[in-house]
């Protein structure tokens, strides 16, 4: 019930209101009593009091008409005289003479019944004392806790000693209290009941906006960014709703900022190239991309860590890492070769890891490939030149080889020389090939007549090695786009490969047709055939399969690889096809038509 802020208003204005009255009735009663007080003691003083020369001479009186035999009588005709300036009032203030040494009542005001009604205080039992010391000190000490006033005077005169007691029983005040009381209580609830009123209104004024800011937080808290809070005053309550408001509405752009954000960070997490999990304190997957899947071969979510990376690297160890510090290795998974990095995603162990794969098959397939090239290179290099060199020192160190000797050398170091020329002018025409730069002429020729002038040029050359020379194709076939003088260099690696790889008394077949958008064109032999082990790697550079009658036949290794770099950028494809019996067929097929932006210039 008081847990709203409308109830606690209306509450500490209540207790305010009480407290209030409270304190000011306890006040002023106090203050009333006190002041009865006093002035009861200033009218004793005023007539008993040594202070003004009147009273004294009062008083001096008083001892000499106690000094008769009939003081006590004296006593009582002279204060009745001073009743009124005494305040006497038979109802509440009373005076008795008693016997100063036995202090039984002699005269008073309200009688011998009266007197024994009042009980010894200690103004009268100090007057007493001080009549047996023979001192004449008055009682005359105040309580204001007491339900009565009092004072007690001693009066000596000869062999006589009387007390003058005089004793008021504050009815007046009492009453006066009561009905003060009784006004602070009327006024006590007419101050609630205002107050009451009061606190509704202004719990109202409060609440009200405090209210629509609550509605207004509530909106935000379920996402509604876009209402606004009706601002009603200047006031603090003002102020924070208009702050509210501006609140609202930067958090608003910076939710939609931080969701762009996330969006752009969600896509780029879906769809980049590199495998990413993230792991919690427990070593349980909490995100994974498509990419890491992939890369493990497995789906990654139904997976832990220790399942995943734990035989490379424990988990713990990951978890003890300090920012920035980080693990990596590599993992081999399915023939792929994956590089792995761990790193805590923040100090200690409460925050998890995260795991980053990133794939280099590609990369270490062509560093074996580049240091296989690089010796390839250097071993095609270093036989023509030892060759050279040998023969140059022959010729240098003996002057006795005969002419026919001489010239035979010097064949060989031209040969070797040669061979030297065509092996960096392949590698030279590859370089240009893979970077791009190699001039592709784009014109329209012929692909019969292109075919046809292959096979005029090796046709002596079949000839002498005893082979017979079969043109399967006819007429007729189609006027293609292309660079005539490359696909005639292609055509005449693969023709010139048969004639030399097959044995003397072979038959190599050129055959070339249509399909569809495309011509093809296959060459056959009936040679020594290719390994099935070596029939992928043919095309690769400086591969050949048999490497010594390769040399024999002054083969570089790298026609077949020009040859597929030529037809790629022609957008064909060149290859082993199925072949009957021993030997070699290769199957080459192009577009008849090309674009030129397929192709770049010198």
């Amino acid at each position: 019930m008081f847990r709203s802020l409308h109830m606690k208003l209306v509450l500490i204005m209540l207790l305010l209101i009480t407290s209030l009255m409270t304190v000011v009735g306890a006040f002023m009663m106090t203050s009333i009593t006190g002041f009865y007080i006093d002035e009861f003691y200033q009218q004793m003083e005023s007539v008993f009091g040594d202070s003004n020369p009147a009273n004294a001479t009062f008083v001096n009186s008083l001892r000499r008409e106690a000094a008769q035999e009939d003081g006590a009588k004296k006593l009582q005709e002279m204060i009745e005289v001073k009743a009124r300036d005494l305040g006497l009032n038979s109802n509440t203030r009373n005076y008795y003479i008693l016997d100063g040494h036995t202090g039984a009542f002699l005269a008073g005001s309200d009688g011998q019944e009266g007197f024994n009604r009042l009980q010894a205080t200690p103004n009268l039992l100090a007057a007493q004392g001080s009549v047996a010391s023979g001192t004449d000190v008055v009682g005359d000490q105040s309580d204001i806790t007491a339900s009565y006033m009092d004072i007690a005077i001693p009066i000596t005169g000869g062999n006589n000693a009387f007390i003058i007691y005089i004793y008021d029983n504050r009815d007046t005040v009492s009453a006066l209290n009561s009905q003060l009381f009784l006004i602070i209580v009327q006024a006590l609830l007419v101050g609630l009941l205002i107050s009451v009123l009061l606190s509704f209104l202004l719990s109202k004024t409060m609440i009200i906006p405090i209210e629509r800011l609550t509605e207004g937080a509530e909106r935000v808290a379920a996402g509604d960014f876009g209402s606004t809070i009706e601002v009603d005053s200047t006031d603090e309550i003002g102020i924070l709703t208009t702050t509210f408001n501006d609140m609202a509405s930067v958090l608003q752009e910076t939710l939609e900022a931080v969701e762009n954000e996330r969006n752009k960070l969600d896509t780029l997490f879906l769809h980049m190239s590199d495998g990413v999990v993230s792991f919690g304190r427990d070593g349980a997957v909490l995100t994974s991309n498509p990419a890491a899947s992939r890369m493990l071969g497995r789906e990654v979510a139904f997976y832990d860590y220790d399942a995943l990376f734990g035989q490379q690297f424990p988990f713990r160890k990951v978890m003890s890492l300090q920012r920035p510090n980080s693990v990596s290795g590599e993992l081999t998974v399915g023939g792929r070769i994956l590089e792995l990095y761990l790193a805590p995603v923040s100090d200690g162990e409460d925050g998890g890891a995260m795991a980053v794969l990133h794939e280099v098959t590609a990369q270490r397939k062509n560093e074996e490939m580049r240091k296989e090239f690089v010796a390839n290179v250097s071993h095609e290099l270093r036989t023509p030149l030892t060759n050279v060199r040998s023969y140059a020192e022959t010729l240098r160190d003996s002057e006795d080889i005969p002419r026919d000797t001489t010239n035979s050398f010097l064949d060989i170091i031209i040969s070797e020389t040669d061979r030297m020329t065509r092996i960096v002018q392949d590698l030279l025409t590859l370089s240009r090939l893979d970077s791009g730069r190699a001039e592709i002429k784009m014109v329209r020729f012929s692909l019969l007549e292109a075919i046809e002038s292959v096979c005029r040029a090796v046709e002596l050359e079949a000839q002498r090695r005893g082979h017979t020379l079969v043109r399967k194709f006819s007429p007729p076939l189609p006027l293609m786009m292309g660079d005539r003088s490359r696909l005639e260099q292609v055509m005449m690696n693969v023709v010139g490969n048969s004639i030399k790889y097959t044995p003397d008394g072979g038959t190599i077949t050129v055959d070339a047709g249509v399909s569809g958008k495309n011509v093809w064109i296959e060459v056959s032999d009936t040679g020594i055939g290719i390994p099935a082990q070596d029939r992928e790697r043919i095309f690769d550079r400086f591969y050949r399969v048999d490497k010594a009658r390769s040399r024999e036949s002054g083969g570089t290794g790298l026609g077949l690889s020009i040859a597929r770099e030529i037809v790629l950028r022609h957008h064909g494809t060149i290859g082993l096809s199925s072949h009957d019996g021993p030997g070699t067929t290769v199957r080459i097929v192009l577009p008849i038509r090309q674009t030129r932006e397929g192709f770049h210039a010198e």
